[in-house]
């Protein structure tokens, strides 16, 4: 299992819980951990033994955002303003990428949100699969703050999350989002009360999914995620070619059977 500079990862009874962990930063997300959050989402895609993903956040925020000390860096040395320009597009696209590979995970991803979620907090849950949330859990787009573009994802899929609407208002004022907004408006799927009850109950749900056929879930996100950003007619063709080659008659039998005995099936990794 792979170690990280800033985050904490654990796996067990396949659910892999990967936690920022700056919490004197208020896990603020700075170079090192744009990288390594692509290093982990790209190992736990491909570990066997790893099913469902949790991510949460250590000490007393989720993400407060990039750390501001990046943007110092951003746009490279250069002098001449063309190739300044290149090498900074080049840089949001490398941060895209890392956030993308927990979109790409094959895995669910769980995000456990408490507290704070700003700026590119938002753009990191917004690549998760569900999202579930504290009372006390709050929501902003906070670089229109600062005089620029979202430029990682947010724009993007926010208004593939929420109505249109809400996701251009938050876009263009900055204004925090609440939990129990987040709620209404189908951003998190549930709210808890605090942060160790959104754990245990994220969990359960994780050990869930995890019980079911690693197949089937990943054709699954496979499918939401195509279908997204594929008409009906693509999607219902990918699905019916998916299953041809990937519909498993092991765990298919397995399933049946436990379901008529009303057991708890057993599948392979």
């Amino acid at each position: 299992m792979p170690r990280f500079e800033t985050l904490d990862l654990a796996v067990e009874e396949h659910v892999a819980v990967v936690t920022l962990n700056r919490p004197d930063k208020a896990n603020s997300m700075n170079d090192a951990m744009w990288r390594e959050l692509q290093v982990c989402f790209e190992w736990l895609d491909a570990e066997p033994s790893v099913r469902v993903v949790i991510l949460a956040g250590n000490g007393r925020h989720f993400c407060a955002g990039i750390d501001l000390g990046m943007f110092s860096a951003l746009g490279g040395e250069a002098t001449d303003p063309a190739r300044r320009a290149e090498q900074l597009r080049r840089q949001v696209l490398q941060m895209q990428d890392n956030l993308s590979a927990i979109e790409k995970c094959r895995k669910p991803v769980l995000a456990a949100i408490h507290k704070t979620c700003i700026g590119g907090g938002v753009d990191l849950v917004c690549c998760c699969d569900m999202r579930y949330a504290t009372e006390d859990a709050y929501f902003a787009i906070r670089e229109i703050d600062i005089g620029m573009t979202a430029d990682v994802g947010t724009l993007q899929r926010l208004p593939r999350l929420i109505p249109d609407g809400v996701a251009r208002e938050l876009a263009y004022t900055g204004r925090d989002m609440g939990a129990a907004e987040a709620r209404e408006v189908g951003f998190v799927n549930r709210v808890y009360a605090d942060r160790d009850t959104l754990l245990r109950e994220v969990t359960a749900i994780a050990r869930n999914i995890a019980a079911k056929s690693p197949l089937a879930v990943r054709g699954s996100k496979e499918m939401l995620v195509y279908c997204r950003d594929h008409p009906v007619r693509d999607g219902l063709n990918y699905v019916a070619t998916w299953n041809a080659g990937m519909l498993s008659q092991v765990d298919l039998m397995a399933g049946i059977e436990a379901q008529a005995k009303k057991s708890q099936a057993r599948f392979e990794d």
